[in-house]
């Protein structure tokens, strides 16, 4: 590989090689990444907007975080009061 193509970045705690200049919208296809719509995208522990995805070119050395927010309940049995 020719110094300056490449760049190594560290997705999901994986160092792995990517074009220099990918943004992460683009990652995002690259790894396949299961509902990307509902992905919430840190870059060195920095929180993107949706928007930003498309203009947002990543850099040699990138700590790249997809994070799924689950909607959490409580179970009625344990949440009762006895009276």
């Amino acid at each position: 590989m020719e110094r300056g193509l490449f760049m190594t970045i560290v997705v999901a705690g994986e160092r792995k090689e990517y074009a220099d200049g990918l943004t992460v919208e683009e990652l995002i296809e690259a790894e396949k990444v299961e509902m990307p719509q509902y992905v919430t995208v840190t870059v060195n522990d920095t929180f993107l907007s949706n928007a930003e995805r498309a203009s947002r070119s990543l850099q040699e050395g990138d700590v790249v975080e997809f994070l799924y927010f689950m909607g959490g309940g409580t179970i009625p049995s344990l949440c009762a009061t006895n009276d």
